[in-house]
C-alpha cells in the first residue's frame, strides 16, 4: 500500500475533474470503478475508486482518492493504492502501486 495526503487550495469541483480526466487519460487500462459524493450542509466529501494494469508488477492495481472540503477551506486530499504486490503472506513488488501515486503526484 502507498498513501499520498496534501492540503490544497482551489475550487472542488475543478479539481475533481482535473483528476479524474488526468487519471483516466494517464493509462490506457485505467478506469472508473466507482464514485460516491456526500454533501452535508457546507461539508463536501467525493470519494473516486481507479483501477489500472501494472505493467512493472504484471497485476491491476487499485487507487482510492477522497476530497474533502468544509464551507469555502482547504481541500484535503487522501490517496491509498492497493493490490500491487505479487506475494501471499507479505508485500513483495510494490512498484505498480507508487507508479499510480506517481500520476496523482503529477497533476497536483
Amino acid at each position: 500500500m502507498a498513501k499520498l495526503e496534501r492540503v490544497i487550495n482551489g475550487d472542488f469541483g475543478q479539481i475533481l475533474n482535473m483528476i479524474e480526466r488526468g487519471i483516466l487519460n494517464g493509462s490506457m487500462s485505467a478506469s472508473l470503478e466507482d464514485s460516491s459524493d456526500i454533501c452535508d450542509g457546507d461539508a463536501r466529501c467525493s470519494v473516486r475508486v481507479f483501477e489500472r494494469y501494472s505493467y512493472a508488477g504484471g497485476n491491476r492495481v487499485s487507487m482510492n482518492v477522497t476530497l474533502f472540503q468544509n464551507a469555502n477551506g482547504p481541500i484535503y486530499l487522501s490517496a491509498i493504492t492497493s493490490g500491487g504486490s505479487q506475494a501471499m503472506l507479505f508485500k513483495v513488488n510494490t512498484l505498480g502501486e507508487e507508479a499510480f501515486l506517481d500520476k496523482l503526484r503529477e497533476l497536483l
